[in-house]
């Protein structure tokens, strides 16, 4: 597990109500911007989806969808008989996917403005969940992640393609200058380990595929039971 290296000025006891204000104005900024990587990060994103076995008819949560990049490839998944539920806090990034959804006509998808900490989600609704570039930057990934396992049916699978700190090798050299670039463009919360967080909740959580010294990453972990 790699070093928490926090940005100069940041207090570890930030309430979440600080980070989240935070989030809200800086993905509101990008929601005029997203399109910058967009692009880049898909063949990252259609591989995490393909980590989910979907089928036709299943029902799926995109947990932090931004601007709805994750849409089209999760309905080519599970057909126009499925179903899709998004969720997003940045009001500019729900207005950016609804208009992605009007646009296409997509019935079966559905945004909702909501913190994925406190999202009132149906309990064993879902066959799957995806978070593509999210967790890391929630007040608290360990509330959001549990929100999730609650919602996923038995034996439903979450996902995750995120970003974090060098994990290990002679690059952690660069892990403080990563950390205060990441905080300063995406808000991203130094204290969050989202790989341990869905470990704890889940039981599991698999590291299937990384990128870019291990920066980038896609982890995969499975509802075992109801609780």
């Amino acid at each position: 597990m790699s070093e928490t290296i926090r940005p100069a000025g940041e207090s570890s006891s930030d309430p979440d109500g600080g980070h989240l204000e935070r989030s809200r104005r800086v993905w509101n900024w990008w929601s005029d911007h997203y399109e910058l990587s967009e692009s880049d990060y898909e063949p990252m994103r259609e591989t995490a989806v393909r980590y989910l076995d979907l089928e036709p008819g299943d029902a799926v949560l995109d947990i932090g969808c931004g601007p709805g990049v994750n849409f089209e490839l999760l309905r080519e998944a599970v057909g126009p008989e499925g179903r899709i539920v998004a969720i997003d806090y940045s009001p500019k990034m729900v207005d950016r996917a609804r208009k992605r959804v009007a646009e296409r006509g997509w019935e079966n998808v559905e945004v909702r403005r909501a913190d994925a900490t406190r999202a009132d989600l149906e309990p064993s609704a879902y066959d799957a969940a995806i978070a593509t570039l999210s967790l890391s930057v929630m007040p608290s990934p360990e509330e959001a992640v549990e929100r999730v396992r609650d919602a996923l049916v038995p034996g439903g699978r979450f996902a995750v393609f995120d970003i974090r700190q060098v994990p290990s090798g002679p690059l952690r050299i660069v892990n403080p200058l990563l950390a205060r670039a990441l905080h300063l463009v995406a808000n991203w919360n130094v204290d969050s380990n989202v790989t341990t967080a869905v470990e704890r909740t889940f039981g599991d959580c698999d590291v299937v595929e990384t990128y870019f010294a291990g920066v980038n990453y896609t982890a995969v972990a499975t509802r075992r039971s109801a609780e």
